[in-house]
């Protein structure tokens, strides 16, 4: 099984798979964001080094799937490459931060990659709002995090609904996260498990469920 959990610079996707993984005996996959050589230099000039930056992180992703595909655990993954494609390099090139010819070539790139893929058994998606997104930013205090400008975690944001509420294929389960501390407080993180539990082996109340997909919804 395969799980993927969805969310804004922020939100606590990182945080949420080492919980999900210790508490579910899962194999947790994080992001290369430590490693990623770019990573500076595109919060200092994202219009030069947004390229290099989303074909390295496409490179790696595509990487954990193959190996997400090989694997006979259950994989609980921080971010899939379905967000750094629809959600990042979308922003960058709607943005005007990436030019026709290399979002052309990345969206070639990641076509030929696609016919390898499959969709999360479930995306779990952190949602959460701008001040609360900037709250946790500064609260973790990463040095070249703090450059981000307002409009791009806006943008980001924007590009996470329409991509959770209409453009993704796969099965979803929402968290609104605003208000919730799941690390620090044992009953927010019950009440996720809680819906992990309907949504993958049935355990679902009628309440919970109008809840989710009336959220869902909303949006469609």
């Amino acid at each position: 099984m395969y799980i993927a959990i969805a969310g804004n610079i922020g939100a606590g996707k990182t945080t949420l798979t080492k919980m999900l993984a210790k508490y579910y005996g899962w194999e947790p996959r994080f992001e290369s964001v430590s490693f990623n050589p770019y990573l500076e230099d595109y919060y200092s000039d994202i219009k030069r080094w947004s390229f290099c930056l989303e074909t390295y992180f496409l490179k790696e992703r595509f990487k954990d799937l193959l190996a997400v595909l090989q694997s006979q655990h259950t994989i609980v993954q921080d971010r899939s490459i379905f967000e750094g494609v629809y959600v990042f390099v979308t922003n960058n090139y709607e943005r005007g931060d990436l030019s026709q010819r290399d979002y052309e070539t990345y969206m070639e790139l990641f076509g030929h990659m696609k016919r390898l893929m499959r969709l999360p058994d479930l995306m779990i998606y952190l949602r959460k709002s701008v001040p609360t997104l900037i709250a946790q930013i500064q609260k973790r205090g990463r040095e070249y995090e703090q450059t981000m400008q307002l409009d791009y975690l806006k943008d980001l944001n924007e590009r996470y609904e329409d991509f959770i509420f209409n453009k993704y294929e796969g099965r979803v389960l929402v968290i609104d996260s605003d208000g919730m501390d799941f690390e620090n407080n044992p009953a927010d993180f019950r009440t996720i498990v809680n819906k992990i539990d309907a949504e993958l082996f049935g355990l679902f109340s009628e309440e919970n469920w109008r809840s989710v997909t009336e959220t869902k919804n909303k949006h469609c």
